[in-house]
């Protein structure tokens, strides 16, 4: 059974139709992408499994471990174990980087004390399981968020996610913005998280990265999959990179 069942969804910003009769899943424990131009509705599908409104879904159905959370409101979706890392990452840049990690610990227990996060059996990383995964970030533990760098910034955004009761992790353009170097400690960081047992969804534009990274790829244009297959299916399928993803 997939972890994550998408079934021809419609969904809308106010009347513009956005995602069109879109179907994907996402087994548990593998890295699956998104991948698509600019415009073909990557975050706006992510938007639609964490439950951020705009968009609305008007037309089919998503389910997480077989329940439906088609609707659900964000905070309620982040309680059964799906945690989203936006583009714009959202850390706090005059706290440190210790101070970003116990605040989003304080968010995760406050959950539980109202009973949301434990009815469905999940628990946060902790601090020191934190920084295994994030080397960097236990070398900077004290180094407020907004002199880090971009690189750093985006370890520390995912670091947050899996401080809550992530079973999947939603990843919107983690490498924007980032030198190749930084990709490449970014994409250590996201496979090590990976074999640690946290399943992820992955959009991205730079396409090359996700590919290397990802087990599966479906490709979206215009609000729709046009490709489903595995990464190394669409390594080999020239026309579909060269058609939708400009490569």
């Amino acid at each position: 059974m997939s972890l994550l069942e998408i079934d021809a969804i419609d969904a809308y910003y106010g009347e513009s139709h956005i995602i069109r009769d879109l179907s994907m899943s996402v087994e548990e424990g593998e890295i699956c992408a998104l991948l698509g131009r600019n415009g073909a509705g990557k975050t706006t599908t992510l938007r639609c499994i964490a439950g951020a409104t705009p968009p609305e879904v008007r037309e089919g159905t998503i389910r997480f471990k077989d329940d439906d959370i088609t609707g659900v409101p964000a905070e309620d979706v982040s309680v059964r174990g799906i945690s989203l890392v936006p583009e714009e990452r959202r850390i706090f840049p005059n706290l440190s980087v210790a101070e970003n990690l116990h605040l989003a610990e304080v968010v995760n227990n406050k959950s539980n004390t109202f009973g949301r996060s434990l009815s469905f059996g999940h628990k946060g990383m902790s601090t020191e399981e934190v920084y295994d995964q994030f080397p960097r970030l236990d070398e900077r533990r004290d180094q407020r968020a907004g002199t880090l760098s971009g690189g750093e910034q985006q370890m520390l955004a995912i670091a947050r996610a899996l401080k809550q009761n992530t079973d999947l992790l939603l990843l919107d353009e983690p490498y924007e913005g980032l030198a190749p170097k930084i990709i490449e400690d970014v994409e250590d960081a996201v496979e090590r998280i990976s074999d640690a047992g946290t399943t992820i969804l992955l959009v991205e534009q730079n396409a090359a990265a996700a590919i290397k990274l990802a087990d599966r790829a479906y490709v979206i244009d215009q609000g729709g999959i046009v490709f489903d297959g595995t990464a190394e299916e669409l390594r080999d399928d020239d026309e579909t990179r060269e058609r939708y993803l400009g490569v």
